[in-house]
């Protein structure tokens, strides 16, 4: 467990720099696009931070796959709910996401397909790497 929680520090902390950055890449689109004329000072402070500690959960959650102890279904399930606390956390205290059963429902599913679908494309890159070495292998 304490190689888990290195991991999990040392990739959280070389990735959430990039928090900022993204969310001064949305508000600037945001602006472009005029749909956001001003942001007060509190809403881009609680952006920064919220976004910088999203970000650094989001890597170091990627550590769960080294540990060799849990089954793959297992990590998966804690990778994604971890990801999913974070995610919805992140957008309710900003007020990115109504408050409201609708809304979080519709944010879940979407959420979920989309988690879904990526472990889908990992599988199928995964599953094709892994015939190709027991193709080699086996000559």
């Amino acid at each position: 467990m304490k190689k888990f929680w290195k991991e999990f520090l040392f990739r959280g902390l070389i990735c959430a720099a990039g928090g900022p950055l993204v969310l001064a890449i949305i508000y600037g689109i945001l602006g472009c696009t005029g749909t956001v004329e001003a942001v007060s000072t509190a809403e881009v402070c609680m952006g920064i931070l919220t976004i910088t500690l999203l970000a650094f959960i989001a890597a170091g959650m990627t550590a769960i796959y080294q540990m060799e102890q849990l089954p793959l279904p297992m990590m998966i399930l804690l990778h994604g709910g971890a990801l999913y606390i974070a995610y919805i956390l992140t957008y309710l205290i900003n007020g990115w996401l109504q408050n409201s059963l609708i809304p979080i429902l519709v944010f879940t599913g979407i959420f979920v397909v989309c988690y879904a679908i990526i472990w889908l494309i990992i599988y199928c890159v995964e599953k094709v790497k892994a015939e190709k070495l027991n193709k080699i292998l086996k000559n």
